[in-house]
């Protein structure tokens, strides 16, 4: 598993309130699955997230009239955030702040990279969430789960196929003739519809003894009924 979820402001309970605790670990699995190493991540998020049935609700317009969408909602949780830069959790905090103020939703997920520049002197990417979040408080006040995502360069899945192919043993070529004669047995010409065959001269012997021999002629005894013996 290639990410980390994190919970605020009793997001998860509100979560196992909602009975959704399966279904979000599923779409985050999913999600995991589908992206992992990929490079046009924003198509494939949409598609997933239509397929796990969170964008055919109609709730995810943010502002009416305006053309602001999350990602993903059902039963009152929304889903947004960006794999491109880690940058874009306030963005996505800010979105569903909005929806939250407005009696539109009742908690949000943000999902995000995990990955930042190795000379980064903040420390870990779930330490700076952490500080982060307390930083934004009381702008941001919603209760949140943040996921964070470590998916691969991109098309890093690709390369890795490509990389299995290349080490595939090459498999003998077997001669046709040399197979026949292992499975089957060295048989004469005319004798090839023979189902018979034997792996020495002392089995071809025995079998043929048997062969000559006579099988003895069962005895039926006659019964003799009560009438006949009377007559």
């Amino acid at each position: 598993m290639s990410y980390e979820i994190l919970h605020f402001r009793n997001a998860n309970q509100i979560i196992k309130e909602k009975k959704m605790t399966k279904e979000v670990k599923a779409v985050m699995d999913y999600l995991n699955d589908c992206l992992y190493g990929t490079q046009h991540k924003s198509e494939l998020l949409r598609q997933a997230l239509t397929e796990m049935n969170w964008r055919q609700n109609g709730d995810l317009n943010i502002l009416d009239g305006r053309r602001y969408f999350y990602k993903g909602f059902k039963n009152r949780v929304a889903i947004d955030g960006s794999f491109s830069s880690y940058e874009y959790i306030q963005d996505a905090l800010l979105r569903l702040q909005v929806g939250f103020d407005k009696g539109k939703l009742d908690m949000g997920i943000v999902m995000v990279t995990a990955q930042r520049s190795e000379k980064s002197k903040l420390g870990t990417t779930k330490d700076l969430v952490i500080r982060e979040i307390e930083m934004l408080q009381p702008t941001i006040s919603l209760p949140v789960t943040i996921v964070l995502f470590d998916l691969g360069r991109p098309g890093q899945i690709y390369q890795e196929n490509e990389q299995q192919a290349e080490e595939l043993p090459n498999h003998p070529v077997i001669d046709p003739k040399l197979s026949d004669a292992y499975l089957h047995g060295d048989k004469p010409d005319g004798a090839e519809n023979d189902n018979e065959t034997y792996s020495n001269a002392e089995e071809q012997a025995y079998h043929d003894a048997e062969k000559k021999k006579k099988k003895p002629r069962s005895r039926v005894r006659k019964t003799v009924l009560p009438e006949q013996q009377a007559a």
